[in-house]
């Protein structure tokens, strides 16, 4: 079942801890102009980043975040993938009245069909299913599943993102996160990973990734917004490839604009994967706190999180 992927604790501490920096980094800036970060902050370092806004407190995850500690829990609590319980602490959440949610998550979360079907059923009516919002998760799935190889942490992203997402199209995004992810867990480069990843992504879907992930694309050349899953992976990996620090990949990416808190939740967890935790700011992660609605009012923060990434890790 193993194939001897070692997991680095402070990379997968990296890897979650950097998803959810990335988060609430860019929520108060989504749907904004591209430059808007560098404009208000443009030297790294200098502090007051978490500035909050657009709805959101400083430091506070937003639905990204929140999803990815639910599957966490889930993984940790059952002792693997058991797909409905995901889904049914999904529901819990979506009915809770989340500050925000996907407009796809929520009607295929509220919309009564079954864990298995709900998700096909909204494709087959509005065939457009193919948004970020299982990619924007995948951090906790992507740090439990490493140490199972190739194939089987890209099948969990894949069983992972039909919960939500009916097109096949957002699942081998899903899946080629999770695998990039885990080459840099064990202290591999992602980069480096793309082309051996690309051949594991079924013929139908390779070009469209091969073009937002090749060396010399850009977020400018994007076809689609970028709360779409092909430019919203294309735009984490180009900023980390054009980057050398975890700050900087961030800062880059909530500076695209758009779907600030996602690309950049993208971004956070494959560059916290590639520098670890270490590389994230402290002023950063002592901002951070995520609300889970739905479940009694908690709230997690940065030693919150890390102990679940600890429970990640040491599964059987």
């Amino acid at each position: 079942m193993h194939n001897g992927t070692t997991v680095d604790p402070q990379r997968a501490l990296g890897t979650v801890l950097g998803s959810a920096v990335g988060d609430a980094l860019g929520a108060p800036f989504e749907f904004g102009p591209e430059g808007a970060f560098s404009a208000r902050f443009p030297a790294a370092g200098c502090g007051g980043e978490m500035c909050g806004g657009g709805g959101w407190d400083p430091g506070e995850g937003t639905d990204d975040t929140q999803m990815a500690v639910l599957v966490g829990e889930s993984l940790v609590e059952r002792g693997g993938l058991e797909p409905p319980d995901v889904f049914r602490r999904f529901q819990r959440w979506a009915a809770a009245d989340p500050k925000d949610i996907g407009l796809q998550t929520e009607d295929v979360l509220t919309g009564g069909e079954s864990w298995d079907r709900a998700a096909a059923a909204h494709f087959e009516v509005n065939l457009r299913a193919a948004g970020n919002g299982a990619l924007m998760r995948a951090s906790t799935s992507a740090v439990y599943f490493a140490r199972q190889g190739r194939e089987a942490t890209m099948d969990a992203g894949r069983r992972l993102s039909a919960l939500t997402h009916g097109d096949p199209a957002a699942w081998e995004g899903t899946a080629v996160l999770h695998e990039l992810v885990r080459v840099a867990l064990g202290g591999g480069d992602p980069l480096a990973a793309l082309p051996a990843t690309l051949d594991e992504v079924p013929v139908a879907h390779r070009p469209r990734y091969t073009t937002v992930l090749a060396p010399d694309w850009h977020p400018d050349l994007a076809t689609e917004f970028n709360g779409a899953v092909w430019p919203c992976l294309g735009s984490a990996v180009w900023a980390v490839r054009t980057t050398d620090s975890y700050e900087d990949a961030v800062r880059a990416a909530v500076d695209l604009g758009g779907d600030t808190d996602t690309v950049a939740a993208v971004t956070g967890s494959l560059a916290g994967a590639v520098y670890g935790v270490d590389g994230i700011p402290r002023r950063w992660l002592d901002a951070l706190h995520v609300p889970l609605p739905g479940f009694d009012g908690r709230v997690l923060r940065a030693p919150e999180l890390a102990a679940l990434t600890r429970r990640l890790t040491v599964q059987l």
